[in-house]
This record gives structure tokens, C-alpha cells and sequence, in this order.
């Protein structure tokens, strides 16, 4: 795992950033639209899927897509 120097920002904040500009923002956030499309996939997803509920998924879509726009 590659150290991060100490003013860089871990993902974590990175992400809790990017979570409070989407509240402000709302849809003119140009995160908002791929976070909740990768929810309602993942909610289909979870609703298809026996072993995994809709909430799950849409947990998970939201979260994956979210840490795709904030890792570039």
C-alpha cells in the first residue's frame, strides 16, 4: 500500500467531501447523477439477486459509482 503524504486527503475524506457538495449542490452536482444511477442499477440488481435485498444493492451501486468519481 503506497503512504500518502500527510497533507493529502485519504479517500475517505475525499469522499465525505464530494457526499456534502452533492447535499449542497443537488442536482447541479456533477457527481449526483452517476451516484444515483449506480444506486438504482445496484437496487435492481439486489432485487434480481436472491441472496442480496434492494436496499442492499442500492447501497452498494451508490457507493461503488461514488468511488469512481472520487478516485480520478
Amino acid at each position: 500500500m503506497a503512504r500518502q503524504h500527510p497533507e493529502e486527503p485519504t479517500l475517505v475524506e475525499l469522499s465525505i467531501e464530494e457526499v456534502k457538495a452533492m447535499g449542497k449542490q443537488g442536482m447541479g452536482h456533477p457527481s449526483t447523477r452517476p451516484v444515483l444511477t449506480g444506486g438504482a442499477v445496484g437496487a435492481v440488481i439486489g432485487a434480481v439477486l436472491p441472496v442480496v435485498s434492494w436496499p442492499v444493492g442500492l447501497l452498494a451501486g451508490a457507493a461503488v459509482a461514488l468511488h469512481t468519481r472520487v478516485k480520478r
